[in-house]
């Protein structure tokens, strides 16, 4: 994987949509690429300590802050830089294009993280708590992924691991040694580990549907008849005019969704046509996605 050894850099932020964008380069040249580049008043990146935040300049650029973080003190485990400057788009792109030609490759999608998990830094269930919390919109959804990216679920994923691997064993010495007078675990001791490993993968199971409603926002269906108030419930509760409200049967035909955040917990809120016996062939589809 010869494209390990590439200096890589990219935006770590959104460009455009604030005061500061951080630029992140990571790599074994990552240092040497950033003196390349940024001018400082004393000592250069390369001779800096790791955890060091640093004044510089950019000709005809920007001023910057420069964070560097030494191998393997850092989210990829390499020589890391993170550059911040002020966020304007011709900003950004110029100090990527400085770098690319101080010798930089631009980082593919999620080449970062998946550095960190080559070097050890995070497991892929760590991994995949990383796009999570960026992606979270309450509170209980960035506690779910704040949690994996922990080693919660890696820890039972661990633990569950090794009791599979003690069954496997028992089973395969009992079969190994089955014709002689040598008992390593009566049949009592093998359901019991047995249960105990199906227990684990239902309750991870089940960790796994609550944690990705959660994510995904709780699905709530408003479901009745024609001119119940559907359509006026969904509009109370978001605060607006969402939904067309009429006293005309069968004016919802389609399902309406929006997600609301409700102490810490975002719902989905999905307003249905009006159930009743219709000959309309339109409605009779909304009334058939009501049940879905």
């Amino acid at each position: 994987m010869k494209h390990l050894e590439d200096t890589i850099c990219a935006p770590a932020t959104s460009v455009g949509s604030g005061a500061i964008s951080i630029i992140r380069v990571s790599g074994k040249d990552a240092l040497e690429f950033t003196d390349s580049v940024i001018s400082f008043k004393d000592e250069s990146a390369r001779s800096s300590q790791g955890y060091t935040i640093k004044y510089g300049i950019i000709p005809e650029v920007d001023e910057v802050l420069v964070s560097i973080f030494r191998s393997p003190h850092s989210y990829t485990g390499e020589d890391s830089v993170e550059i911040s400057c002020h966020a304007s788009r011709f900003i950004v792109s110029k100090i990527l294009e400085l770098l690319v030609k101080a010798g930089c490759r631009m980082a593919e999608p999620g080449e970062f993280t998946r550095r960190a998990f080559i070097a050890g830094k995070m497991d892929l269930a760590q991994s995949e708590a990383v796009a999570d919390l960026i992606a979270a919109e309450s509170a209980a959804s960035h506690k779910v992924a704040l949690g994996q990216l922990k080693g919660g679920y890696s820890k039972e994923l661990k633990e569950l691991r090794e009791k599979l691997i003690e069954l496997a064993s028992l089973m395969e010495l009992e079969l190994d040694f089955s014709e002689e007078d040598v008992e390593f675990a009566n049949r009592g001791q093998l359901q019991e580990l047995l249960s105990a490993a199906i227990s684990r993968i239902e309750k991870l199971v089940d960790s796994f549907r609550s944690g990705n409603a959660i994510k995904n926002g709780l699905p709530v269906a408003i479901v009745g008849a024609v001119n119940a108030g559907k359509s006026t419930l969904l509009n109370a509760l978001l605060g607006e005019e969402r939904a067309i409200v009429s006293d005309i049967p069968g004016t919802t035909r389609d399902t309406i969704e929006e997600t609301l955040n409700l102490d810490g917990v975002l719902f989905r809120f999905i307003d249905t046509a009006g159930i009743r016996e219709s000959s309309d062939k339109i409605e009779k589809i909304g009334i058939e996605r009501s049940y879905l």
